[in-house]
């Protein structure tokens, strides 16, 4: 049997889709028509149920990808050492939320540059980013959410801790324990400084931490947590961010925390890979690498 048919099938196993599996194959969408029925042509059998939205795999085809995607998976892992010598460096195609990509993640990748490694990265949220992974455009993606179905492959990276946050003159004519003491009624008066109009940050914080929902709406927007940051700093209103991009202004006094709840709120960030491309030797040691970088990112 074609090894290129057996691959072509667990694409699109993985992918629920032709479409999507020829963009992932570099292939015509008729042409991997084309080899799955070869394929159920020399098998005897029907693998895919076609429908509206994609395809469902039958029984026997859910039993074939059980028992050939892991041996195709390494048949890649076996090759693409000796691949990667003969074509020289690599490049990464990472993608995630701008900040914690600019500031965590490419500074920890950028010690495999001398080992070959060539860096492409793109920013967006979880959606778009995961989205993307599955297409094909991206090799690892760093998101807030775990991405569902068999295409894709996740594991939990690091947990992030939110802070409730304001500028030094806010938090003065708050006076200490002010929100302890009288909880989010207090923080009415102070303008909030968000990343999208729906105050995602400061919604979830709120329900984590009074239970409740905000009554304000946000006076400063700006999609990138480093400008939400230099706006607080110079005195705009409060924000929640996350403790590592706000650590170093909170120590220098450029920002101070309102609050210090018993259980912070906290975000996990999961990588992601499209399913069978860890075999691929720089995309597994870029993982690898921020794994290990991630055990000291608290």
């Amino acid at each position: 049997m074609d090894l290129a048919l057996l691959r072509t099938f667990v694409t699109v196993h993985r992918a629920g889709s032709f479409t999507r599996a020829a963009a992932l194959l570099g292939l015509s969408q008729p042409a991997v028509t084309s080899q799955i029925r070869t394929l159920e042509r020399q098998l005897g059998h029907t693998l895919f149920l076609r429908r509206a939205r994609g395809v469902t795999p039958t029984t026997i085809g859910d039993e074939l990808a059980q028992r050939a995607a892991p041996h195709l998976d390494a048949l890649v892992e076996i090759t693409e050492p000796g691949l990667c010598e003969d074509s020289g460096a690599r490049t990464l195609h990472l993608a995630g939320p701008p900040e914690f990509t600019a500031v965590r993640a490419l500074p920890a990748l950028t010690r495999l540059i001398p080992q070959g490694l060539a860096l492409r990265a793109s920013f967006g949220n979880a959606e778009e980013t995961l989205e993307g992974l599955a297409a094909g455009h991206h090799d690892l993606v760093i998101a807030t959410a775990r991405p569902r179905g068999g295409l894709l492959t996740s594991t939990p990276l690091c947990d992030e801790e939110h802070v409730l946050v304001a500028g030094v003159r806010w938090a003065a004519r708050l006076g200490p324990g002010a929100v302890r003491h009288g909880g989010p009624d207090v923080l009415e008066p102070i303008p909030v400084v968000e990343v999208h109009e729906s105050l995602p940050l400061v919604t979830r914080y709120w329900a984590a931490v009074f239970d409740a929902r905000p009554a304000a709406t946000g006076t400063v927007i700006a999609p990138d947590l480093r400008a939400v940051l230099a706006a607080v700093a110079a005195g705009a209103g409060l924000a929640v961010l996350p403790r590592y991009l706000c650590e170093t202004a909170l120590e220098q006094g450029e920002v101070v925390a309102l609050l210090d709840p018993p259980v912070p709120p906290l975000r996990t960030y999961f990588l992601a890979a499209r399913t069978g491309t860890l075999g691929l030797a720089h995309i597994a040691r870029a993982q690898e690498w921020l794994l290990r970088a991630a055990v000291d990112w608290s």
